[in-house]
């Protein structure tokens, strides 16, 4: 009887286990490197963002601090996953500009840019705190999560664009509607992956609307005028001579007059009409990048050994030289003449002048000290060393 018991206890016991067992497996497990869709979206310093103006701006009207207004015009993706949907509106400032002259046919904007707006509402600050207005809250993971870069430097200018336009002075529009002009993010885009996933499943990028120029010139077609009208004169006659018919003997000649010739009388001319010339208008505005390229030189000084691209620069005095103000730049840095090392670096605009050189340096886990960025004193821009950091 004792066995008997046992036997049924060790059978109820395997078939409570049986069922249990299965229910941690219940739920598919996370596969690795997968973004979930409430973590936080970063899209990193110096990616370039292409944009398209749905506003123009006129060359009568235009001057710093108007504002800017665009859509992305390709999609911006991190890791397979969507970060700025195609047609995502932007709104930016003009902080400079250069206007066209008869002798200067160009003109150069300095544009930064303030705000995101997906097509769910969806509205983030660029460079500032974000901005929810879908009701949906913020993400919390962006700034915790491991290997997130830190908050960026409060003078640098969080996303910029410096579109060079060909365009004469006699213009009316010197950016016009559909003009492409590229921004470049200075500082890393935190986002809420969750409210970019949801944009991006209500945009419409094939709905972009046809952009009609917003130029007021319109070419005219000249007139060729009339030809004079010429009324011939009518010719003259040449007359008769006098005719002599001899006397007899002891009689005089008889003389009968000849006729006098007559003047004719001249061409009569009619004047034409003069033609009117036509309008022609100028060329479009066109986006293009700087013919003329500048060479920088600056100097700096450092008071502790720093890497730089692997080479160990140590304290004293050097020299860098690039040339443009492109997003990124060939530096190479100099001591005494000679070169020392030739890395890759950011060109990043700052929106004030530092009052002296300041180098900025970064440690590894190792102790290893990078040079991260270099400031110099009374300069609106700053050298970054790491690509994708601030």
């Amino acid at each position: 009887m004792r066995r008997l018991a046992m036997a049924i206890l060790l059978t109820a016991s395997t078939s409570v286990a049986q069922t249990a067992s299965p229910q941690p497996n219940s739920q598919a497990p996370v596969q690795p490197g997968t973004i979930s869709a409430e973590s936080g979206l970063v899209v990193p310093a110096g990616t370039m963002v292409m944009l398209m103006l749905t506003s123009p701006i006129l060359a009568r009207t235009a001057k710093v601090g108007d504002g800017v207004y665009t859509q992305a015009a390709f999609p911006v993706a991190m890791k397979n996953q969507m970060a700025i949907p195609a047609a995502a509106y932007v709104l930016g400032q003009i902080d400079a500009l250069i206007r066209p002259g008869w002798l200067s046919p160009h003109a150069q904007f300095q544009i930064h840019f303030t705000k995101i707006v997906f097509a769910n509402g969806y509205t983030v600050e660029i460079g500032g705190p974000q901005k929810v207005t879908t009701g949906q809250p913020p993400a919390q993971a962006a700034s915790a999560a491991p290997g997130t870069p830190p908050a960026p430097p409060d003078d640098v200018v969080a996303a910029v664009a410096t579109p060079y336009v060909q365009v004469s002075a006699a213009n009316d529009v010197l950016l016009d509607n559909g003009s492409q002009i590229e921004m470049v993010l200075q500082v890393p885009l935190r986002l809420n992956a969750d409210n970019v996933a949801g944009a991006a499943r209500v945009s419409s990028p094939s709905l972009f609307a046809h952009l009609k120029s917003a130029t007021l010139c319109r070419p005219t077609f000249g007139t060729p005028g009339t030809p004079a009208t010429v009324i011939p004169g009518t010719p003259g006659t040449p007359g008769t001579p006098p005719t002599v018919i001899p006397g007899g003997p002891g009689m005089p000649d008889t003389v009968i007059p000849g006729t006098p010739a007559t003047p004719g009388t001249p061409d009569t001319i009619i004047p034409g009409t003069p033609g009117t010339p036509g309008v022609a208008c100028p060329n479009p505005p066109v986006v293009t990048s700087n013919p003329k390229v500048q060479s920088y030189k600056e100097s700096f000084q450092i008071s502790a050994p720093v890497q730089v691209s692997g080479v160990q620069l140590s304290g004293g005095s050097y020299q860098v030289t690039w040339k443009g103000p492109a997003p990124s730049a060939q530096v190479d840095i100099f001591q005494n003449g000679n070169m020392i090392v030739s890395a890759l670096a950011r060109v990043v605009l700052l929106n004030r002048k530092p009052p002296a050189d300041a180098p900025g340096t970064r440690t590894n886990s190792d102790g290893t000290v990078l040079l991260q960025s270099l400031r110099f004193a009374g300069q609106t821009f700053a050298l970054y060393f790491d690509q994708g950091e601030i």
